[in-house]
């Protein structure tokens, strides 16, 4: 990789050297990343990354909907949709996919990257693996223009929305958000807090992490395995290794109750943004302690102590983040895929395999 990839990635932490090389050494067993670098002479003016997925090596694709229509969707997916390259970064929510230098010009670069995944996909097919679907993925309205107009015969679609949570400005504690929630939410807040009595969060070091891998790593994959999809599993060593390599910008925290580690969750610093990453808990403990809730608004209480203007909250759980504040963000991605019969009614397969989700926006604020 070259030495000046990281001048490229100055606003965006998820395609700097370090991160990449957590994602090298511990991603998902079912992923391989490639990083890939835009030249012009010998001076470096653009990077981007990309995630094969093979889902054949996945026991489940999320257990939570047990019926005919689960089982259906996972018959399509594993012939039709298994082998799947992701232009971006599928474990996170965010234009994560690619960062250009300002004096270049983006629409030759888009062209470049177009001619770049044709290349990588030969190649991968030449390994034996054929690419079935390509996503170009996730971007605002805006930012996904210029890809629409290069990428022409792809499908345009949104998921679910990313969840921001701005931090008002003259916030300075945690008291001053309760003070701006209405009653109802105040008194939600209140009774989530008094449900938490008895667990103990603690700050965790790299040796702490370690220590407890396997218990986090249970605690993380009962979370992973009950959403309603998933197309990979983290690396058992994911989050000591993110730990190792990413210091003070990865935090872990671990909830304790009775000096039992019960759950789990994690920030990452990006700039002044905070984004959240993965979390895990025990099923039980969390309905009864309203853990996930507390969790919420845990990471809200850190991220105005320390002055960061906005919280990343990314996809799923989309109403209890509503609730607490976070307003949704409409993301796009564009999708192709290999074979032209499928790919003409790409639209009618695409609304078949995601999962709809049906929710309901709160505003939470006086």
């Amino acid at each position: 990789m070259p030495l000046e990839w990281n001048s490229l990635a100055v606003n965006n932490i998820f395609l700097t050297r370090e991160y990449l090389e957590v994602l090298e050494n511990s991603c998902p067993v079912n992923m391989i990343c490639h990083f890939i670098g835009f030249f012009n002479g010998d001076k470096l003016i653009g990077i981007a990354l990309t995630q094969f997925l093979f889902t054949e090596k996945l026991e489940s694709f999320g257990e939570r909907d047990q019926c005919l229509k689960t089982s259906l969707r996972n018959f399509a997916f594993k012939n039709f949709a298994s082998h799947v390259l992701f232009v971006g970064n599928n474990m996170l929510t965010g234009q994560n996919a690619f960062a250009f230098d300002k004096e270049a010009i983006s629409s030759k670069l888009i062209k470049t990257l177009h001619k770049a995944i044709n290349q990588l996909k030969k190649d991968l097919k030449a390994s034996g693996k054929k690419v079935h679907i390509t996503s170009i993925k996730d971007f605002t309205a805006k930012e996904i223009e210029p890809l629409q107009a290069e990428f022409k015969n792809n499908y345009t679609f949104s998921t679910q929305p990313n969840m921001i949570f701005e931090i008002n400005k003259n916030w300075k504690s945690e008291q001053d958000y309760i003070d701006a929630l209405s009653k109802k939410y105040r008194d939600q807040y209140k009774r989530a807090r008094k449900k938490a009595d008895g667990i103990v969060k603690q700050k965790m070091s790299l040796a702490d992490i370690k220590q407890y891998e396997d218990i986090i790593y249970d605690l993380y994959f009962h979370v992973a395995k009950n959403a309603p999809f998933n197309t990979f599993f983290l690396a058992r060593n994911h989050f000591s290794f993110f730990k190792e390599i990413m210091k003070d910008i990865f935090l872990f925290y671990g909830y304790f109750l009775e000096d039992k580690l019960i759950g789990f969750n994690t920030l990452i610093k990006n700039g002044n943004v905070m984004d959240t990453y993965f979390l895990g808990y025990d099923e039980t403990i969390q309905r009864e302690k309203m853990l996930y809730l507390n969790m919420l608004y845990d990471m809200i209480a850190y991220s105005i102590n320390q002055g960061f203007s906005e919280i990343v909250f990314a996809r799923t759980a989309l109403e209890i983040k509503s609730s607490v504040g976070a307003k949704p963000l409409k993301m796009y991605g564009l999708i192709t895929h290999s074979n032209t019969l499928i790919n003409h009614n790409i639209a009618k397969l695409f609304n078949y395999l995601e999962p709809k989700t049906d929710w309901q926006e709160r505003n939470p604020f006086k």
